[in-house]
């Protein structure tokens, strides 16, 4: 098999002063391949690019649209801020997109490369390109590359939208200071204190349309490890003494998973919350559940983030609540 090559070359901004704006959803892509080697590629390019991650139902991370660039209506399609161009260089549309990479040395195909706006200002084309006469087989090995390029330019432009209104440092210091934790939430976040509870809030533009919410709280002297049943009803206890409305998780779609942060394990339970049925109408949503163990301290924190985002595609807000758990620190 061809020893595939991955060449993530420096984005290369052609002149764009007389091309038209990008359009489109960064989470839209175009795919330029012709229709062949489309039919043989196609399930195995959605399940790369358009992977389902589970929130209250699954998600797509990014949509996907082909279409064959030797067709009329490229010429519109063409101009999307995401093309994933596909073919070898006597393809004109991976010619045009090669064209703006210069400086580039002449490596064996296929490799992988992105070029900035190509047929419009303010694009990313991502570029698969195949040997002269190379098809589906060349395609495949690059396909878990191209996941993970698009995965952590995705999840950077969400990190960077989180923070444009910029990063709580001095909260994030004052906790440090007087909690012995802390955890770094945008300048737009609120944040209370009741007790030993710590709750930062975004309910920005409105809270019936968009909720995140994360609270950390900790028992000491540590505490033996606990099981699922034991965080769940610590989780309710919070709940019902510091939110609004009572949270009831729904466990049959639950996933349980340990991680490594810190050089810490920490265990995480994703699952949905529902209001009660006799509160009077309906809201829920996912939740993050987390617990960290601190020795320093002596402490077990609990850490709980969860989501109201009715009739919104939910994925960049979890990753934005994730983004917030995994700067908890306590030393």
């Amino acid at each position: 098999m061809r020893r595939a090559l991955l060449a993530l070359l420096p984005l290369v901004t052609l002149a764009a002063c007389d091309k038209p704006r990008a359009w489109g959803d960064v989470t839209s892509i175009i795919v330029a391949a012709s229709d062949e080697l489309w039919a043989e590629i196609q399930d195995s390019v959605y399940a790369a690019v358009e992977p389902r991650i589970f929130t209250v139902r699954n998600e797509r991370t990014f949509n996907v649209t082909q279409q064959d660039p030797l067709r009329p209506d490229w010429e519109n399609l063409q101009r999307f801020a995401q093309v994933l161009a596909i073919g070898s260089p006597g393809d004109v549309w991976v010619a045009e997109a090669l064209a703006g990479a210069e400086g580039r040395d002449a490596a064996p195909s296929p490799e992988l490369l992105q070029v900035e706006d190509v047929w419009s200002h303010g694009q990313r084309v991502t570029v698969l390109v195949l040997p002269e006469g190379g098809g589906a087989a060349d395609v495949y090995p690059l396909l878990q590359s191209l996941h993970d390029l698009l995965d952590r330019q995705y999840r950077a432009y969400v990190e960077a939208r989180m923070f444009m209104t910029g990063r709580d440092t001095a909260l994030a210091s004052a906790l440090l200071a007087e909690a012995g934790f802390s955890v770094l939430v945008p300048d737009v976040y609120e944040s209370e204190q009741r007790d030993e509870v710590y709750i930062f809030r975004n309910d920005n533009p409105d809270p019936s349309e968009l909720i995140r919410q994360v609270a950390v709280t900790w028992q000491s002297p540590l505490v033996a490890e606990m099981g699922q049943d034991e965080v769940l009803a610590w989780r309710a206890r919070v709940v019902s003494e510091n939110y609004n409305h009572d949270q009831i998780p729904r466990l049959d779609l639950a996933v349980a998973d340990t991680l490594l942060l810190d050089s810490r394990k920490v265990f995480q339970l994703q699952a949905i919350w529902e209001n009660p049925a006799d509160l009077g109408w309906p809201a829920a949503g996912p939740f993050i559940l987390r617990t960290f163990t601190c020795p320093e301290h002596t402490r077990l924190y609990l850490l709980d983030a969860w989501l109201y985002a009715p009739g919104k595609q939910k994925y960049e807000y979890m990753l934005q609540l994730e983004t917030i758990l995994d700067s908890f620190r306590c030393s």
